[in-house]
């Protein structure tokens, strides 16, 4: 009698895969999802939060705000978002260390609730300094998880895997943008009476990743070298590669932890004292300085007096604009595709230049807009260029060069804060 044939075993890559899917996934979407997603809401609800400040200041004094004050609390509502993301990237540091690299993305979706809860009932209570609140604290929690969760995802993903894994940080970052504006629609809740509940939705991404990511492995480095618990570290990389042979990654760990025993954590000046980091942080600084001044931030606020110039009716103007963040979502899937065959270097080049050219282009279309009545149209089809030549370009690339080490996450999150878009 034949024995009979024993079922296939699943195949590693396929357990593999799946958990590092997960882990990607339940990172992400509470980390530079939420950063897009928050960055992009806030547009739709401009005039009703602005009518709200108005209102809100009458109610309590019985004279309305003068214009250029409303505008100028408008300004400080946008505004605190950028300055809790500064002091979010200062605590990311210490959070990592000390709690870890997914317990810190856990307990900073505390952010996010109190900032949730603070937007939902700020209507209710006539308060326009709770939208401000709920705004530092967005902004905390975006400095926070955009530090921490490619620093999580690098320490957990195989090196074959490592580039593709740190692209997602730049594709989550774009979908949450799109997401933002699709749910800001006014079919949606960008009408005059859901903007509470519009920028209260921040809450949706952070509570599933407090369903998903507890059921997930901890970062095999930060186990083994800061908390210095061999038997947890082996687990974790059995999990996540889905394999018991996981000796010789788990020798690698070893040696850098030997390799640290004894080192401090260096702060950003001692980097530059250091002759055999001064280059690579100087480069960390110039990649990073040329990505935030850019300027692809204002052809997102341009956008909008464009293509009502261009001649889009102004209730069409929305859809427009959701057109603008599916550009940088698609050419960030381009980028995750075609890096590894082009490489970093031509991708960087290649995005400067052709942004150069765009914006080049656009200045000129501006300019004389008025003189011709095709140069709208010309002006639209650069946004949506530059818009392209970003995603492509440094968009996803820069970061991916920023996640190799902790130390370049550090320093690069202040100084992504820091600098004006």
């Amino acid at each position: 009698m034949e024995d009979e044939p024993e079922p296939p075993l699943q195949p590693r890559t396929q357990i593999q895969g799946r958990v590092l899917f997960l882990t990607v996934c339940a990172a992400g979407i509470g980390g530079t999802f939420q950063f897009g997603y928050n960055l992009s809401i806030i547009n739709a609800p401009t005039l009703h939060i602005q009518e709200f400040t108005n209102e809100t200041w009458w109610a309590r004094t019985g004279w309305p705000l003068p214009d250029h004050l409303v505008l100028l609390v408008w300004s400080l509502i946008v505004s605190l978002y950028p300055l809790g993301g500064l002091f979010g990237a200062l605590l990311a540091g210490p959070f990592a260390i000390k709690l870890g690299r997914k317990k810190s993305l856990l307990v900073n979706n505390v952010f996010v609730v109190a900032a949730a809860i603070l937007f939902g009932f700020s209507r209710r209570a006539g308060s326009f300094e709770m939208v401000m609140l709920g705004r530092l604290l967005v902004g905390i929690s975006a400095g926070v998880s955009m530090n921490i969760q490619p620093m999580y995802l690098g320490e957990s993903a195989p090196k074959e895997l490592r580039g593709a894994v740190a692209m997602t940080s730049a594709i989550f970052t774009a979908l949450g943008i799109v997401m933002g504006q699709v749910v800001g629609l006014r079919e949606l809740l960008g009408g005059p009476q859901a903007w509470p509940l519009l920028l209260a939705s921040c809450l949706v991404p952070g509570v599933l990743q407090l369903a998903s990511l507890p059921l997930l492995p901890e970062s095999p480095r930060y186990l083994l070298i800061d908390r210095g618990d061999s038997a947890i570290c082996l687990a974790a990389l059995q999990r996540l590669r889905g394999t018991t042979e996981v000796m010789v990654e788990l020798a690698e760990l070893e040696e850098e932890r030997a390799a640290c025993q004894g080192q401090r954590a260096r702060r950003p000046w001692e980097l530059f004292q250091d002759g055999t980091l001064r280059r690579q942080v100087i480069s960390l600084v110039v990649l990073g300085s040329a990505m935030e001044l850019c300027g692809n931030d204002s052809i997102y606020a341009y956008a909008s007096s464009v293509f009502r110039e261009a001649g889009v009716p102004q209730e069409k103007v929305q859809y427009a604009i959701v057109g603008t963040g599916c550009c940088e979502l698609l050419t960030a899937f381009i980028s995750c595709m075609v890096i590894d065959r082009v490489g970093r270097r031509v991708l960087l080049m290649g995005g400067y230049c052709l942004m150069t050219c765009w914006g080049s282009v656009f200045t000129v279309a501006l300019c004389l807009q008025s003189s011709f009545p095709w140069m709208p149209y010309l002006a639209m089809c650069c946004i949506f260029a530059f818009i392209l030549s970003f995603g492509i370009g440094p968009g996803g690339t820069v970061p991916l060069r920023l996640c190799a080490f902790p130390w370049r996450l550090c320093l690069w999150g202040p100084l992504h804060w820091f600098l004006p878009p």
